[in-house]
């Protein structure tokens, strides 16, 4: 009977160890990554390509910056493909890459996700300012298209 509850538990333990590193590798913010390495790749493809970039500044503990890019995969995918080379800029808790942030005007300082649209050369276009986004749970894939689009149309 205690082998079998060893073995119980020992499987239970690997089922959730294993599902916690399957969630973890569909995170959409890689905290390990070089923010500053990661932007001037998006900045030279932007600029290869004829497209302005997005940054997006989030965390993973954070529901709307998933929930955001889950909905940028989404209805929103085609449009954010056809316009911006995407990049994403892990802020941990407000503790990491603000540096970054604070170039562009801090524009998570009333939350996050946050967006900041640049040209391929790096001039800021649009700063999201008053937490725009920070609500994505509950914009809906289509509130969050409809967002992107108006940037798109008034930075062409």
């Amino acid at each position: 009977m205690m082998k079998k509850l060893i073995s119980l538990g020992l499987a239970l333990c690997f089922a959730s160890f294993t599902a916690a590193s399957f969630a973890a590798g569909a995170l959409p913010y890689d905290e390990s990554a070089d923010a500053g390495a990661d932007l001037n790749k998006a900045l030279a493809t932007a600029s290869s390509q004829h497209k302005k970039v997005l940054v997006l500044f989030g965390a993973n503990w954070c529901t709307d910056c998933r929930e955001l890019d889950k909905s940028i995969k989404g209805k929103s995918a085609p449009l954010i493909d056809s316009k911006f080379v995407v990049v994403k800029i892990d802020v941990g808790q407000f503790d990491k890459n603000l540096p970054i942030a604070n170039v562009y005007g801090n524009p998570i300082k009333k939350g996050i996700p946050a967006a900041v649209v640049l040209t391929a050369d790096n001039t800021l276009l649009y700063s999201t300012k008053a937490g725009e986004l920070s609500n994505a749970r509950k914009m809906s894939e289509q509130g969050v298209y409809d967002f992107f689009s108006q940037v798109a149309a008034a930075h062409p």
